[in-house]
C-alpha cells in the first residue's frame, strides 16, 4: 500500500474508532479527527509509484483545454460538486445503475461536462501505472490544470492520496450542493458543514469568473423575484437589461456568460462586477448582504490577492474527506467488482 494511501487508511480507522465510541467521546473527538483527515493528503503521492502521473494529467488536460476553453469552468465545477458530497472521492464520476441513481444524474449535475477527459486520463494512467492513481486525484489535478492552462503554470498545489468512493446517490447531491438561489445564511451553513469558512465561501465563489449560467437559474430575478412579476431591486439595472436580451422570459433556456467580458479568463473581474451589483445568481448577490463577506469581496478585486487566496481555498476544499475508506477504481465510472 502506498504511503499516502496508508495515511488515508489510518484516517478512516481513526474515524471508525471515534464513531464507535460513546456520548461525549464522539462529540469531542470527531471534530478533531475530521480536521486531521485533511492533512492526510501529501505532496506528490505518486512520486515513486507513478512518477509521470501529474505530467500525464497535465498534458491531456492542456491538450483538451487548448481546443475548448470552456473546459476549465467545467472541470472546476465538477471538482467542486464532487467534494461537497461525501468529500473529494470521485463519487461524481460514477454512473447510475439499475437500482441506484448516481450523483451525476441529480438535477444540479445534469449540466456537468468533461467526463470524457477524465476517462481519457484514467485510461492512460492505467496503461502506465495500473491500479495506482485514484479517479478522485485525477479530477482534482485536472481541475487545477484546466484553469492553469492560460497561465502556463500550476496556479495552486494539489495534494494527493485520495481514495475513490463506492457510493454515489442523487439524493445526497440534492442535500449537500449549494444552490444558485441560496441566501447567505444557507451558503454559510453548507460551507461550514464541510469545514470551510466564510473566506473560503467568498473566494471559491470567484470561480464564477469563468463559465456560463443557465437562464432558468436566475430569470426569476428579472421577471418574478417576489412572485409579483417584479425585478430584484438589488440587481444593477444596466446588467438586468443585458440579461433580459439573453433571457427574454421566465421560460428561456439560453446560456449566458457568468462574467461578461471576461468569461474565458480566470481573473478577479467577477468581484469587480459583484461590487457593482452585477452578480448573476442570488447566491452571488447574497455575498454582499454580510459584512464579513463584503470585506473579502473588497480585497479580492486585486489579482495577486485573488490568485493567492484561491490557491489556499482550493487546498481547503480539496482536503474535504470522509474517512470512510475506498478503492482505486480501474474505471472512473464504475466501482471495482
Amino acid at each position: 500500500m502506498k504511503l499516502c494511501h496508508v495515511l488515508t487508511f489510518l484516517g478512516a480507522f481513526l474515524t471508525s474508532f471515534v464513531l464507535g465510541g460513546r456520548g461525549g467521546l464522539v462529540s469531542s473527538l470527531l471534530g478533531e479527527v475530521s480536521s486531521v483527515l485533511g492533512h492526510l493528503l501529501v505532496d506528490n503521492c505518486y512520486q515513486t509509484s507513478c512518477p509521470q502521473a501529474q505530467e500525464i494529467v497535465r498534458e491531456i488536460t492542456w491538450s483538451h483545454t487548448s481546443k475548448n476553453s470552456a473546459l476549465a469552468a467545467k472541470l472546476l465545477r465538477m471538482h467542486f460538486h464532487d467534494c461537497f458530497v461525501r468529500g473529494c472521492d470521485g463519487s461524481i464520476l460514477l454512473n447510475s445503475t439499475a437500482d441506484n441513481t448516481a450523483e451525476k444524474d441529480a438535477i444540479p449535475n445534469l449540466s456537468l461536462a468533461g467526463f470524457d477527459v477524465i476517462d481519457e486520463i484514467k485510461r492512460k494512467l492505467e496503461s502506465e501505472c495500473e491500479k495506482t492513481v485514484s479517479c478522485a486525484d485525477i479530477l482534482a489535478l485536472a481541475a487545477r490544470d484546466a484553469v492553469s492552462y492560460q497561465f502556463g503554470k500550476s496556479m495552486w498545489d494539489v495534494k494527493t492520496g485520495r481514495k475513490d468512493g463506492k457510493i454515489s446517490r442523487d439524493t445526497e447531491a440534492l442535500a449537500n450542493l449549494p444552490s444558485p438561489l441560496s441566501s447567505f445564511s444557507t451558503l454559510k451553513q453548507r460551507f461550514s458543514s464541510k469545514g470551510l469558512s466564510v473566506r473560503d465561501l467568498v473566494v471559491l465563489s470567484g470561480g464564477h469568473t469563468i463559465g456560463i449560467g443557465h437562464c432558468n437559474l436566475f430569470s426569476n430575478r428579472l421577471y418574478n423575484f417576489t412572485g409579483k412579476g417584479d425585478q430584484d431591486p438589488s440587481l444593477n439595472s444596466t446588467y438586468a437589461s443585458f440579461l433580459k436580451t439573453k433571457c427574454p422570459n421566465l421560460a428561456a433556456t439560453s446560456q449566458v456568460d457568468m462574467d461578461p467580458g471576461s468569461a474565458q479568463n480566470f481573473d478577479p473581474h467577477y468581484f469587480v462586477g459583484l461590487k457593482q451589483n452585477s452578480g448573476m445568481f442570488q447566491s452571488d448577490a447574497a455575498l454582499l448582504t454580510d459584512a464579513e463577506a463584503r470585506q473579502y469581496v473588497d480585497l479580492l478585486v486585486d489579482p495577486k490577492v485573488f490568485n493567492a487566496e484561491f490557491a489556499k481555498s482550493m487546498l481547503n476544499m480539496g482536503a474535504i474527506l470522509t474517512g470512510n475508506g475506498g478503492e482505486i477504481r480501474r474505471d472512473c465510472r464504475v466501482v471495482n467488482s
